[in-house]
């Protein structure tokens, strides 16, 4: 088996913000390869399987839609593996999921960072994602090249379990913020104030926030082209809930029934902000 001496970049997984990363890797000239399981039309060369990509790239950014997934495509490549390649799982996950996934890729003499992000379509095409990391110094050191073509700024959690989790903390407040925002726009709009006139407001309130500043153009507007999913929210809610266990996060409880209904009503592909069609649909 050859080993990687290169330090190009593979992408596993073209989703909104995996396809955005490796377009930016192209245009650096990073790129060592990108496969998705669907095939869709990019503007660069995708790959016809996972182990392409592998033995054409060091570095393997992973960043597919959750726990079962990450590891079914580490199963996939794990044969391909190299001590000299280096896996970064940018896939939001739980803790454990890390733990033993870390044990997955090291066995094969690979080196393995958890790299969950913060930061929705907009912020990947401005290069401006934040990533947690967890693992050793040196691994961080050797992917903060690759992650600094992509990213605005990179935090050294610790272990990849403390990555992950902060990843779900994020995550578990924004979907909380929006959920807050919603009721209280639509409860503003029941007394017969107007959206703009909401928004207006809230800019010199305690409450104003980046969640409000990136939503309020699609709650005015009505668009709920996603930015970041419902269906991906939610995932990333009951991950959260889970790794708690039992009733610690009550509010998180709530706020991961608002997510179900609105992924039961067929809004899971909209962008997360359609939580306020539950608010505004007939029988909400």
């Amino acid at each position: 088996m050859t080993t990687q001496t290169n330090d190009k970049v593979g992408v596993l997984g073209l989703g909104i913000i995996g396809s955005i990363w490796a377009g930016h890797y192209h245009g650096a000239g990073l790129l060592g390869g990108a496969w998705n399981r669907t095939r869709r039309q990019q503007d660069f060369p995708v790959a016809e399987s996972p182990a392409e990509v592998v033995r054409a790239s060091r570095f393997l950014q992973v960043v597919v839609a959750d726990p079962p997934a990450v590891e079914g495509l580490l199963d996939q490549i794990l044969p391909d593996l190299t001590p000299s390649h280096v896996v970064i799982q940018s896939s939001t996950i739980d803790p454990e999921s890390s733990r033993r996934f870390q044990e997955k890729v090291k066995s094969t003499g690979a080196a393995y960072l958890e790299a969950p992000f913060t930061g929705s379509k907009p912020v990947a095409v401005e290069k401006k994602v934040v990533f947690y990391l967890g693992g050793d110094g040196e691994t961080v050191k050797l992917a903060e090249p690759v992650l600094a073509a992509v990213s605005g700024t990179r935090f050294h959690i610790g272990t990849g379990e403390r990555a992950a989790a902060l990843k779900l903390a994020m995550n578990l407040q924004i979907a909380l913020i929006a959920e807050a925002m919603c009721e209280s726009l639509a409860f503003a709009k029941a007394a017969g104030i107007p959206a703009d006139m909401f928004f207006e407001v809230m800019r010199k309130n305690a409450a104003w926030s980046g969640v409000a500043a990136l939503k309020e153009p699609k709650l005015l507007s009505g668009d709920y082209s996603p930015q970041f999913s419902v269906k991906h929210m939610h995932k990333d809610i009951r991950l959260a809930l889970r790794s708690a266990g039992g009733d610690k996060l009550p509010a998180g409880i709530a706020v991961e029934a608002c997510f179900a209904k609105a992924a039961a009503a067929g809004w899971g592909d909209e962008d997360f902000i359609a939580l306020m069609k539950n608010l505004e649909e007939p029988g909400a």
